[in-house]
């Protein structure tokens, strides 16, 4: 091939990562703003809350809403770590249900959104990963911004402990 030909095509690629990168509506895995314990992101499942690093948020049927505990005790918090933070009143972006804290399993400062306790869930390996969805026999669920739970199963794993 001509060297000509070579870098024409070899531009043309790059240029068009560098759109595909950039561009676009989908949001999917976004991080929230620095500083924000929890915030949105669009997913497979529609605009679904997740932490500060972007990690999907998920709330446990097993809990009772305003209760200011959480059930999930044992293996389980190893499987589904709590979503904390160093405040009682945690920096939040485009979540519009009520946010608090309660004193999680460990003593830690655990979010809660419309009185359910938030987690992340271990087998998510990165932002936007939804493996969580639906898993012990459809326990666990992602929360809309609003605080109510997302029961979409399609799509999804649905691991474990």
């Amino acid at each position: 091939m001509n060297s000509r030909l070579t870098l024409a095509v070899a531009g043309g690629s790059l240029a068009l990562l560098s759109l595909t990168a950039c561009g676009g509506s989908d949001s999917a895995g976004a991080v929230p703003p620095k500083g924000s314990v929890i915030g949105t992101s669009d997913s497979s499942l529609g605009t679904i809350v997740v932490d500060g690093k972007g990690m999907t948020a998920y709330v446990f049927d097993k809990d009772s809403p305003g209760s200011g505990k959480s059930a999930c005790t044992g293996e389980c918090v190893e499987e589904w770590p709590a979503i904390t933070s160093s405040s009682d009143q945690p920096k939040v972006d485009g979540v519009t249900g009520k946010v608090g804290t309660i004193t999680g399993n460990g003593g830690a400062k655990q979010v809660t959104l419309d009185g359910r306790p938030l987690y992340t869930y271990h087998d998510d390996g990165e932002p936007g990963d939804t493996e969580g969805q639906g898993a012990e026999g459809g326990t666990w669920w992602v929360v809309s911004p609003a605080g109510k739970k997302v029961t979409e199963t399609s799509g999804t794993g649905g691991g474990g402990y």
